[in-house]
């Protein structure tokens, strides 16, 4: 079956090379889509793609003789149907404009309510004046797109159409190319394997209304799922009350409670392939829950007893699982996080473990960013240095990859 790939096309003066990569793309075999914005066929003509794509050009929202009721009978629409299908979905040339618009969640025409559709891979293809490029609203937004997991191909210094010489100029077509099919070749990474991701922090309760828990967000974790939902694998994301959701359709359950997550892996993990156990697990539990609510005007002793390590206990229940096991610090220097990682790893018999130091605003729990070591049972580390938990979860995932499962 062929992969499906949609372009996106804005008024941008570098509409025509546009032209070139839609022909590019439908002789490697790719089934091929065009939207086109009310400027972009100002400046290219609809035929012109159409006859190059093979396909009718999306352009209106709402056709000629548009009627609900025939959205209501047959429950079809056309925005939601390309989104669909899309296995990338490419916006080439990107304006400042577009840009803003997916920036801030605007969906006003057929081209934004596609693009905030689209559940797989997409890539945005910045061109524009020298001076919009590098006005502090359009670095903002491009900031926002990176964050939430757009794949930016930066515009490229050089002469520009307006007359002004400067970055503006949209990346050569057949590098924008050449990065499709990156995207596209990393959408079959995973093909075929089941993965369980934890994320979020366990909430242990002391009375009905006061509980023990921690400063994870469920941002990395819930990175790692959706990185691993793009390579192709099928996903089950526990997470807890409190985690980041995904903004990708990924399968998930809900906990609370570390006994909650030890269910819910002792339900799935046997049909399942991989676990990435990132979730931020509770170390005690109360030894004594109190009833009601606790009261506040006098000094009260809460005792705590140990939780069971949920990490230690998956490779007894699922001996073949390749697990990957996550362990934060606070406050160690590079060699003495590996050191105590490694230890962790070999009593959890983990296939590999992600250690972190949490110690910085930067990186860890809360952050958007991070800063991890990839230890290896044979002590083998790699570094992935500061960046986007999203990209810092890609890494890991292909790293993991390369060095294990493309073995298995």
């Amino acid at each position: 079956m062929n992969q499906t790939v949609v372009v996106g096309i804005t008024g941008g003066i570098a509409a025509y090379k546009s032209l070139d990569l839609v022909r590019l793309l439908k002789k490697a075999g790719f089934d091929v889509f065009v939207i086109m914005t009310a400027h972009a066929t100002r400046m290219v003509q609809p035929r012109d793609f159409e006859k190059a794509s093979g396909n009718e050009v999306f352009r209106d929202l709402f056709v000629k003789g548009f009627n609900f009721n025939t959205v209501l009978n047959t429950r079809k629409v056309d925005h939601i149907e390309l989104a669909d299908k899309a296995d990338l979905l490419v916006i080439v040339p990107a304006t400042a404009n577009i840009i803003a618009k997916l920036a801030h969640g605007i969906a006003d025409d057929f081209l934004t309510t596609t693009a905030l559709a689209v559940t797989k891979p997409t890539i945005i293809c910045p061109s524009m004046n020298v001076n919009m490029w590098n006005n502090p609203a359009t670095q903002e937004n491009i900031q926002k797109l990176k964050k939430f997991g757009y794949q930016i191909v930066e515009p490229v210094s050089g002469m520009l159409a307006c007359g002004y010489e400067g970055k503006g100029k949209l990346k050569d077509i057949k590098l924008i190319y050449d990065e499709i099919l990156r995207q596209l070749n990393q959408t079959q990474l995973l093909k075929g394997k089941k993965v369980i991701v934890t994320a979020g922090g366990t909430s242990e309760k002391i009375d009905e209304v006061r509980s023990i828990t921690n400063r994870s967000s469920g941002k990395m974790g819930v990175a790692i799922a959706e990185a691993c939902h793009l390579r192709g694998a099928d996903v089950l994301l526990f997470r807890s009350k409190t985690s980041v959701g995904s903004r990708y359709p990924i399968t998930e359950k809900i906990f609370t409670s570390a006994n909650d997550l030890w269910t819910l892996i002792k339900e799935n993990v046997q049909a399942y392939d991989i676990l990435y156990q990132v979730a931020a697990v509770s170390d005690f539990q109360v030894a004594q829950f109190f009833r009601g609510k606790l009261p506040s005007n006098k000094p009260t002793i809460i005792k705590l007893k140990p939780q069971i390590k949920i990490l230690d206990q998956i490779k007894k229940l699922h001996p073949q699982i390749f697990l990957i096991a996550f362990k934060a610090e606070h406050g160690l220097s590079a060699s003495e996080l590996v050191k105590v990682s490694l230890e962790r790893l070999k009593q959890s018999r983990a296939d590999s473990i992600i250690a972190n130091d949490i110690s910085r605003n930067d990186r860890g729990f809360e952050a958007d960013t991070n800063e991890v070591f990839v230890i290896s049972p044979d002590a083998t580390v790699q570094k992935i240095p500061h960046s986007s938990k999203r990209k810092v979860a890609a890494k890991i995932v292909e790293h993991l990859h390369a060095r294990f499962l493309i073995k298995k």
